[in-house]
């Protein structure tokens, strides 16, 4: 049986309604399945973290931070050529090809925790591996960008990057349940659950994915948005919204630990109650990004976007607060403090995810709007549209990623420095400023439907 579809055009209606939305939404299902297991292979270090105490294998915090870093800085670079892999490969097949090849890393993760002793290069080696995960991101985007009509994308992009997003709290309740039933001594069992879930994705893709024919994305997309002002904002946007989620995925953890053993826990128990709340912060960051989609569908991207930066900037302000007083404080943290930590980071969690749904709406949304002062036919109009949006969706991902590097690398830096993460917090908070007024100035005073196209060969390449 044939897996490539010759013809396909999410605009149409009654082609839409007569069995293409049934074929979209089977491709979604599974795209979901496959980037979700690929999210949780991505971050599968936040968790191995809680499993080595620096007396066994050696590694300070520092060294830790380091590891989310390397995964997430792998994740993002990835992210471009994993866009131009859908088009090149088909969606279907880069898809199962994307899920059985984290065996790979997550073998190694299974080994590496069972022989501590061992220096970090060999950790730095397979948590880069792991960041392969983070390129799903992309592909899976790209591909069920192609899928869906204009008026569907906020919903089905943002289901796609929720669900996909899903993994990153569910392989840390993985390991909540293995702490808690087999202690933080046997990581091996986290790795074993996730080498199941990636045959069975890789598998079902193959079943039941599809490849569209006609979906090309190539260098000449890719070329051309760059000269697109609007790619450089919506990627230092993304670097607020994606960038955060993904950053204080890999560190609330930690820091959560780091502040439980400072309060006189032993490690395992510090492990524990860490493992017991970080996986909250991205879950609820991973639900609301479907409903930052859907809101963005109503009122428009720029407007949830800066509602979400105003948040984010005064939840960080929070923690800047917190972590001030508690520098200044005597002793183990108080219950108060802790309490502050959590709601900070917590709030920050859900107001990415929604930014994380609205930016990426923003999308489709600003290259449909410049498509129309187009002087070419209404397919060529559309085929522009989609070829710039799935281009941008890719560079913008992995631009964005880029955030969750910078997060770890500021608080590797804020605790060699310092012994806490105060200055980290009040970098974010600088960065927040700055994103809420670009996103003002760009598109709230002035909407991105009233943009130019600035695109000086956009008509040669509709007519490609």
């Amino acid at each position: 049986m044939s897996h490539t579809i010759t013809n396909w055009d999410p605009e149409d209606v009654v082609a839409w309604e007569a069995g293409n939305k049934k074929i979209a939404r089977r491709n979604l299902i599974w795209s979901v399945i496959a980037e979700h297991v690929g999210f949780s292979v991505w971050t599968i270090w936040s968790v191995m973290v809680l499993f080595m105490p620096e007396s066994v294998y050696g590694f300070s915090a520092s060294d830790k931070f380091l590891l989310g870093a390397t995964a997430t800085l792998v994740g993002a670079c990835l992210r471009i050529p994993y866009t131009l892999a859908t088009a090149t490969f088909g969606g279907r097949n880069w898809t199962v090809f994307s899920a059985f090849v984290l065996l790979i890393p997550t073998l190694g993760t299974m080994w590496l925790l069972a022989n501590p002793g061992l220096p970090l290069w060999p950790y730095l080696l397979c948590a880069a591996l792991a960041g392969f995960g983070g390129g799903n991101f992309a592909s899976s985007m790209t591909n069920i960008n192609a899928f869906y009509p204009q008026r569907l994308k906020g919903w089905a992009l943002g289901l796609n990057a929720g669900g996909g997003n899903i993994g990153v709290p569910m392989v840390q309740l993985v390991g909540l349940l293995v702490i808690a039933t087999a202690g933080n001594r046997a990581p091996y069992w986290v790795c074993a659950v996730y080498l199941v879930l990636l045959a069975v994705a890789g598998i079902g893709a193959a079943l039941f994915m599809n490849n569209l024919e006609q979906h090309k994305i190539d260098f000449t997309a890719m070329k051309d948005i760059l000269r697109v002002r609007d790619t450089w904002v919506i990627a230092l946007l993304y670097i607020g919204t994606f960038g955060s989620f993904i950053g204080y995925s890999f560190a609330f953890g930690q820091v959560l630990q780091i502040n439980f053993a400072a309060g006189g826990q032993s490690a395992a128990e510090a492990s524990l109650h860490a493992a017991q709340i970080a996986f909250i912060g991205p879950l609820l960051g991973s639900i609301t990004r479907v409903y930052g989609g859907k809101l963005a569908d109503r009122i428009g991207g720029g407007r949830v976007t800066l509602a979400t930066f105003a948040g984010m900037l005064l939840s960080a302000g929070l923690l800047v607060g917190i972590s001030t007083l508690d520098d200044h404080t005597t002793g183990p943290a108080t219950a108060l403090m802790m309490g502050g930590y959590v709601i900070g980071f917590i709030a920050l969690f859900i107001l990415s995810g929604i930014g994380n749904g609205s930016v990426y709406k923003m999308i489709p949304s600003i290259f449909d709007a410049r498509s129309r002062s187009l002087p070419v036919s209404e397919a060529e109009r559309q085929y522009w549209s989609r070829a710039m949006s799935g281009a941008l969706i890719g560079f913008a991902g992995a631009i964005g990623a880029l955030g969750g590097v910078g997060i770890n690398l500021a608080l590797r830096q804020s605790y060699l420095t310092s012994g806490s993460a105060t200055a980290a917090f009040c970098i974010f908070v600088a960065f927040y400023i700055f994103a809420l007024g670009l996103t003002w100035v760009k598109y709230v005073r002035r909407p991105e439907s009233a943009a130019p196209v600035d695109v000086p060969a956009v008509t040669d390449m509709a007519r490609a």
